[in-house]
């Protein structure tokens, strides 16, 4: 054996190994030291299988369940949740302390039970081994297990086979594989055993290779093994999987910095308020506890749980419009999706191949009706015309066909090559069933399609006992076997001038993005030979299929074109079809009207990072990519600052899934490979269900935003509170259980109604959030200040007017301190409705749309009055009854932040409109 090519495949540098494609059948067999009609010896497969290991993908590194559950307490919030917890029990307070551990507890069940049921990737890729082959050992055929293949081996394919390793093909007849799994290529594709020229050509267009996992679909070959377990293909897949380090979504980086910074401003705040207070004469004992009660004061507690909630509510309504999330924080990834990857088969367009437009000579037939419903017209210039002229060109068409259609269940199922079903179909649209057709046609003989000559020729009987062949393929093959056309006037020479009209017509059907087959026919004479069937022909004219792009999505890309989202296409198809889809689907320029290019994934090799980066940000569709183009795609959008969502249905999309910031899988077509890499399933296939989960990705984005401000504004707002009070040397307004009670009781209810705020009516014609862009930004932060300060303004004023009228000891200030503890309740209760925008009023017509807001101010006004007058819960949180001049103080001081901050809207609303420059609020 070739001592260069064992070593470079003990290695496992596929990159290194020799281009089989470009070497001929010979020469691989010389090189892997193997006879191509003998296979192997017993004796050297044996010593080949103890050198390179069996034929069989790595396994995964599977995380126990103690790991997954550990996650779900791993952030910096829960950290600071804890520590609150245990300053409490240190301090007696075993009910607040475990108050605090529910809600902890609480967060890690959700999340832990969500997760729980994600099935690894590589254990897929695993069950998508092949569990026997078919081999040639000392020339005689053996079954064995394919684990046992070694590289040298010559393999035996039929239809229904899975290659059971990487091999070049060294024998074929009419063979054709599905290789869309592993190069995203939608249709069978034919295979060879002739060589190939160019060393570096792509894997999807090396059709002399054959790939372990891919399926035959039709005909027989032999193959010999060039690569098996983690060297092939589909190994080397497996590898960039693992390879790809799991990465946080960023609402996990977000939160996790906000937590930084609050746990920062929390140890700050109180050690400057225990100082200040222990400075003024207090004792520094009292003093620390103090400094405790705002440390829990300033933690929200609420936080993680309403954030938690808000996340599976939204995975609840994606999943009825058909979005299935396997990981919480993917919601809200969705959410701040700037670029979306997108496959073509299946998600833009049906996977369906219709035909589209039949040429008789000069003249161009469109065909209407879509996918695989017989229903449709013929038409020429938008006018229906009669189909008889038709009817040889769709007899052909049906007749020279391997392909069923079965319409027994309850969906269409195609048995076959679907651009034959498409030429079935059109028939049928004519009134020509199949049935009938091979009835009055009776096949007698038939050439199958081979890659040497690119056509299929079938001969019939014809109902005047006359015998005829049928063609159809290449349109270059079939015009060189013509000598004669078809045109209104009967069967004419072929001319030079026939010749390059119609070889002019195939490019303009071929630019159009249509998949082009020539149609000829020959009566054939009596004791014909084989030779007849592929030379003498008439030609008829040509077919052009497409695979037809779903009804909605030219809407659904200009409605992310609105929302500010790009679309980039990611494709197996062939350059000029993938070019000509991307432009109908307005994908060739961007948003500034800057053309975008589409390129070919050959033009990727050797590309730097900066290199990488470029063509990222000015391509908008790639064509012929491999499994490294795509995952380096999306790592150099990210580089870029960009957001991205991928969408894959194949094995080779799975490293590209994993490392994207969304990953989704397709849930029809899709792998078990793809969709253990994914974050979310679409359940459709269809794009249209992509935008419509990004917009409720980012009506949760919004909502996320929304109850920050509320609960932090809240917050804010009882730290100033206990904190001016202290400085001002006033007793201290809020008991720790008060403080409590408004984190994890009052404020909860209002946060988690904000949390299913419906979306606004302009959420997806935003664009969408810097990426960039923190949580709280300094506009936000102002915001949060401003307004905790007021909601704390009035609550000290509140508790002024307590201590004025019941004193400042005893049972006196215990009345003050129940007048500021409701005043600062329901200011914060109806501070929500004030957080539903930023910038729009609470006093529109929209005051009425987020029902579940209006019922849990009910409950929270409920439990305000009951704290005062349930004995049980004025024990607990130390109030007492308050009467109607006490009610009077306390709703003004509630309802004064309202006005006060309706009014700043408002204000702003004004001068924003007076400004020349407008700028819009995230969060509605």
């Amino acid at each position: 054996m070739n001592e260069v090519a064992l070593t470079e495949i003990e290695r496992g540098e596929p990159r290194t190994v020799p281009s089989w494609h470009a070497q001929s059948a010979e020469q691989v067999a010389a090189a892997l030291n193997t006879d191509l009609n003998r296979g192997l010896g017993g004796a050297d497969a044996a010593a080949r299988l103890s050198r390179y290991g069996p034929n069989a993908l790595p396994q995964a590194r599977q995380g126990s369940i103690l790991a997954l559950l550990g996650r779900q307490f791993a952030n910096l919030m829960v950290g600071l949740l804890v520590a609150a917890a245990g300053v409490a029990l240190a301090l007696g307070d075993v009910a607040e302390a475990l108050a605090i551990l529910v809600v902890i507890l609480l967060n890690a069940a959700i999340g832990f039970a969500t997760e729980w049921k994600a099935a690894s990737a590589l254990a897929a890729l695993r069950s998508q081994s092949i569990a026997t082959a078919h081999v040639l050992r000392e020339g005689e055929a053996h079954e064995i297990p394919a684990q046992e293949l070694v590289p040298g081996d010559v393999v035996v394919l039929a239809a229904g086979d899975r290659v059971p390793a990487d091999g070049r093909v060294i024998q074929d007849v009419q063979l054709q594989l599905d290789e869309a799994a592993l190069t995203g290529e939608s249709l069978p594709v034919p295979k060879s055993a002739a060589t190939l020229a160019d060393a570096q050509m792509a894997l999807g267009d090396q059709s002399n290779m054959v790939h372990m996992g891919t399926a035959v679909t039709d005909g027989r070959g032999h193959c010999i093994v060039t690569a098996t377990g983690a060297q092939t293909e589909m190994g080397r897949i497996g590898t960039l999987i693992e390879g790809v380090a799991a990465h946080g979504t960023p609402l996990e980086a977000k939160l996790a910095e906000l937590s930084r910074a609050l746990l920062v401003i929390v140890l700050v705040l109180c050690v400057v308020i225990v100082m200040i207070g222990w400075l003024r004469g207090n004792e520094l004992l009292f003093m620390v506890e103090v400094g405790i009660s705002l440390a829990i004061a300033a933690v929200p507690e609420g936080l993680l749980a309403v954030t938690t909630m808000t996340l599976a509510v939204g995975m609840q309504r994606m999943a009825r419009m058909g979005a299935l999330v396997r990981q919480l924080p993917a919601v809200e990834a969705l959410g701040s999706t700037t670029v979306i990857c997108t496959d073509k088969t299946g998600t833009l367009t049906r996977n369906e191949m219709t035909v589209r437009a039949l040429t008789l000579g000069e003249l161009r037939v469109d065909v209407t009706g879509t996918g695989y419903v017989a229903k449709g017209l013929f038409q020429v210039d938008g006018r229906d015309i009669e189909v008889e002229p038709l009817s040889l060109a769709l007899r052909i068409g049906a007749l020279c066909n391997d392909a069923k259609i079965d319409r027994g269940g309850d969906a269409v199922s195609i048995l076959g090559d679907p651009t034959e079903a498409a030429l079935i179909i059109a028939a049928e649209k004519a009134g020509l069933d199949s049935d009938t057709l091979h009835a009055e046609y009776p096949r007698i003989r038939e050439l199958p399609f081979s890659s040497e000559t690119m056509l299929m020729v079938t001969v019939h009987t014809t109902p005047g006992s006359g015998t005829v062949a049928y063609a159809k393929g290449a349109p270059g093959s079939v015009l060189a076997a013509c000598t004669a056309v078809l045109g209104p006037d009967g069967e004419t020479a072929m001319t030079e001038e026939a010749m390059r009209q119609a070889r002019a017509t195939n490019e303009a059907l071929a630019g159009g993005a249509l998949r082009v087959l020539g149609l000829a026919f020959r009566d054939l004479p009596d004791g014909f030979e084989d030779a007849d069937l592929t030379r003498g022909l008439t030609f008829v004219g040509f077919v052009g299929m497409i695979d037809p792009l779903r009804d909605e999505v030219i809407a659904s890309i200009a409605h992310c074109r609105e929302a500010g989202l790009r679309v980039v296409m990611i494709t197996g198809d062939q350059l000029a079809t993938a070019a000509e889809i991307g432009r109908q689907l307005g994908l060739h320029i961007d948003r500034q009207g800057k053309p975008l290019q589409a390129v070919h994934g050959s033009a990727l090799a050797n590309l730097d990072d900066a290199g990488w980066m470029k063509l990222a940000n000015e391509t908008a569709v790639f064509a012929r990519v491999s499994p490294e183009n795509k995952l380096r795609i999306v790592e150099a959008l990210q580089r870029s600052g960009e957001v991205v969502a991928m969408t894959g249905d194949g094995v080779n999309d799975a490293p590209a899934l994993r490392q994207a910031d969304i990953g989704i899988a397709m849930g029809i077509r899709g792998t078990e490979v793809a969709k253990g890499a994914s974050a979310m399933v679409i359940t459709d296939d269809n794009f249209a269900t992509i935008v419509s989960a990004v917009e409720q990705g980012r009506v949760i984005v919004h909502n996320i935003l929304r109850f920050i401000h509320y609960l932090f504004s809240c917050n804010f707002a009882e730290i100033v509170t206990v904190g001016a009070a202290i400085l001002l040397g006033w007793p201290l307004p809020l008991g720790v259980m008060q403080i409590l009670w408004l984190n994890l009781v009052t404020d909860i209810f209002p946060a988690m109604a904000l949390a299913l705020e419906p979306s606004a009516p302009d959420v997806m014609r935003r664009p969408p959030r810097d990426p960039a862009e923190p949580l709280m930004t300094p506009a936000f932060g102002w915001l949060i200040v401003w307004q905790g300060a007021l909601i704390a303004g009035c609550t000290l004023a509140a508790f002024a007017v307590g201590m004025r009228w019941y004193g400042t000891e005893g049972e006196g200030l215990r009345h003050a301190v129940t007048i500021a503890f409701m005043t600062l309740a329901m200011a914060q209760v109806l501070h929500a409705f004030s957080a539903r925008s930023r910038t729009r009023s609470a006093l529109t017509s929209r005051l009425f749309t987020n029902g579940w807001l209006w019922g849990a101010t009910g409950i929270c006004m409920a439990l305000q009055v009951a704290a005062v007058e349930v004995p049980l819960l004025r024990e607990v949180l130390k109030t007492v009854a308050l009467s109607w001049s006490d009610w009077g103080v306390v709703m003004a001081g509630a309802v004064t932040p309202v006005f006060v901050v309706e009014f700043v809207k408002a204000l702003s609303g004004w001068r924003s409109r007076r400004s020349p420059i407008s700028t819009g609020a995230a969060g509605g």
